[in-house]
Formats: C-alpha cells, sequence, structure tokens
C-alpha cells in the first residue's frame, strides 16, 4: 500500500493511501525515501498558510528519493536515480523575471502551494531534480534542501575566509548557516535562547550566547575588538532581531535577512545610515545552491548526522510535528517514507 500524510486543517494530519500519479511530458515520478520537517511545515500546522494550501493535502518539500518513472521527453534521468527535489514549481514564470525565478511573481512552492512529498510516489517537474551520488546516503539527501538554504544565504551574505559572522536564531538553518560559513573559514557567533541548541552550536565550534543572560551586543564587541562583525543573519523572524541586527556589524558590514517575519518591525534606519550598512533579503534558493549543498553533502565535512535529532515514520507525522512545536532537546526530525 501506499502511504501519505495529510494536513486536514484546524492542527490535524491523517494518514492514508494516495494514488500515485503517472508522470506527464517533462515529468518524474519520485520513490520518496526520506523527507524532513522544517518551519514551513509549522506553519501550515499553525493554520498560518491555509489560504494557500488546500485541505486535505500532502505536504512536505525537504524530499529525497529515487526515479520510480520518467514522462516522455525527460533526459538526463534514469530509473533508480538517487534525488532531491528543489521544490519550486517555476513554469508559470514570466520571461520578464525568468533570470529571477525562484521569486518571481508566479512562482508556485510545491508543498505548500500543490501537493508535497510526504508520500510514496510524488510526481514532479523533471527540471526540480537533482541527482545524489551514489555514496550519499538518502537520509542525508532529505538534509540537502535546507542545506541549499544555507548555501543561498551564506552567498547572499558573501561570507569570505577570515570574516566573524553573527547568527541570530540557533534552529537548524541558523545552524547550517553557521556549518556553510565555517567550511568557507569565518568565525561564528551564535544567539540562541534554547540551551540544548547553544550547547549543539558549542559543540560544533562555534561561539553561542544566550541574550537573555547576556548583553549579546556587549559579547560581540568583546569577540571583535570593539569593530563589529562582518555579516549579521537574521534567522528568527522576529521584531527582536529586527532590533537587534543593526546593533552587530562593522562600518559596511552586510545584514542577511532570512526569517520569515509575521508582521512589520521596526529597524533602525539611522543605524544603516549612519555605518553604511547593507541589508540584503534572501529567499530560498537556486540551482546553483542546491549543487553546492550537494557537494557539500557528499564531501564528509558537515556533521550532518549531529542534524538529525529523529527518524520517524511517516504514520508518526502528527506527534513528530507536536515535538517538533514543543521545542528543547531536539534539531531535525526526519520523516521516513517509503525508502526502497
Amino acid at each position: 500500500m501506499t502511504k501519505a500524510a495529510f494536513y486536514q486543517g484546524n492542527r490535524q494530519f491523517s494518514f492514508g493511501h494516495a494514488e500515485p500519479v503517472p508522470p506527464g511530458a517533462g515529468e518524474a515520478q519520485i520513490r520518496v525515501a526520506y523527507g524532513g520537517i522544517c518551519g514551513t511545515d509549522l506553519h501550515i500546522y499553525h493554520g498560518n498558510m491555509d489560504r494557500r494550501v488546500s485541505v486535505p493535502q500532502v505536504i512536505g518539500h525537504e524530499i529525497s528519493g529515487t526515479v520510480s518513472a520518467l514522462g516522455d521527453g525527460v533526459e538526463g534521468f534514469q530509473l533508480g536515480d538517487a534525488v532531491a527535489v528543489m521544490p519550486l514549481d517555476t513554469d508559470r514564470c514570466l520571461e520578464r523575471d525568468a533570470d529571477y525565478s525562484h521569486i518571481c511573481e508566479h512562482l508556485k512552492f510545491m508543498g505548500i502551494d500543490t501537493p508535497g512529498g510526504f508520500q510514496s510516489y510524488w510526481t514532479v517537474p523533471a527540471y526540480t531534480l537533482h541527482r545524489l551520488p551514489p555514496a550519499l546516503p538518502l537520509v542525508y539527501g532529505a538534509l540537502v534542501e535546507p542545506l541549499a538554504v544555507a548555501c543561498h544565504d551564506v552567498r547572499m551574505g558573501q561570507v569570505r575566509a577570515g570574516e566573524t559572522i553573527a547568527i541570530l536564531g540557533g534552529g537548524p538553518i541558523g545552524t547550517l548557516i553557521g556549518m556553510v560559513s565555517q567550511s568557507i573559514g569565518a568565525q561564528v557567533i551564535v544567539s540562541e535562547i534554547n540551551p540544548y541548541r547553544l550547547e549543539f552550536a558549542r559543540s560544533l565550534g562555534m561561539d553561542a550566547v544566550n541574550p537573555r543572560e547576556t548583553d549579546l551586543v556587549s559579547y560581540v564587541m568583546d569577540k571583535t575588538a570593539g569593530r563589529g562583525v562582518d555579516v549579521v543573519f537574521e534567522v528568527t523572524g522576529s521584531a527582536a532581531g529586527a532590533e537587534m541586527m543593526t546593533k552587530l556589524p562593522r562600518i559596511r558590514g552586510r545584514i542577511v535577512i532570512v526569517g520569515i517575519a509575521t508582521a512589520p518591525a521596526p529597524v533602525d534606519l539611522f543605524r544603516c545610515f549612519w555605518r553604511e550598512l547593507n541589508l540584503q533579503g534572501a529567499r530560498v534558493y537556486e540551482h546553483q545552491d542546491f549543487d553546492r549543498a550537494i557537494e557539500l553533502a557528499s564531501g564528509g565535512k558537515l556533521a550532518l548526522d549531529r542534524i538529525i535529532t529523529q527518524v520517524r515514520p511517516v504514520e508518526q507525522l502528527q506527534e513528530a510535528i507536536e515535538m517538533l512545536e514543543k521545542g528543547g532537546d531536539v534539531m531535525k526530525i526526519l520523516i521516513e517514507v517509503d525508502p526502497a
């Protein structure tokens, strides 16, 4: 029996059967092995995306699996190929924004605007596939999508070897940003209030501080001889993060907005002016970020195994999301869907 988990609205998921969709021209069908739960899935669970999600709907977009069927005209892939999915349906993106299809006005995010990957077989546009090296286990392949987010963020921040960066928010994306930055040769300072995630960052060789217990600005200035950091990544999406992010960079430092703010927040524009700060938004990823993520994941230099707190069967998606909502000693939960 094929498996699927459906979002039903009102913080409820059901488990059942989803009929596999044969791939049409230019499409591929994936036998889904693993999928990660991310902050966007929590937003869906909380009902914040009900205007975009058609209930009942399969969600999930951090997916790895193997090619199980190919539609007409698909080249470059064979049955059984291990792949990760870049879940951006850009079919309706117009010529005027084709160069930036990851943020075009007609973009559909798969797993939100269209059905996602928490099902045994998922049919997707073939251009969303990225081949995984045979030596990379599929369980780590499910981390390629969030790792690509981090690669995009770091690229937008123009992080260079020898620089010092500050990350506001030490969850999975913040931690991956830190790991990618370390791989370049940057020094990392993480601001986080969850004790487990603080210790996790420290175990990876990052400086980590709880801003509720330590003056973050003083800490950063002490660490940088009063200069400030080269780059700040705001990953919390909170008003407190928006207030803090302009206080930490050096003159002509860079700020990268990663977290999704749910409401407008005050930003110290005078400080942006006074210190000539560069404020940069960063939204999802591009294909080059997926390529870089796969390179890093398969290179063995990132402790991806430590990011995974648990792997649960798809039947337990409800319990897994409830665990993530509570926080505590958890970083990343993967869902085992239907590995071969």
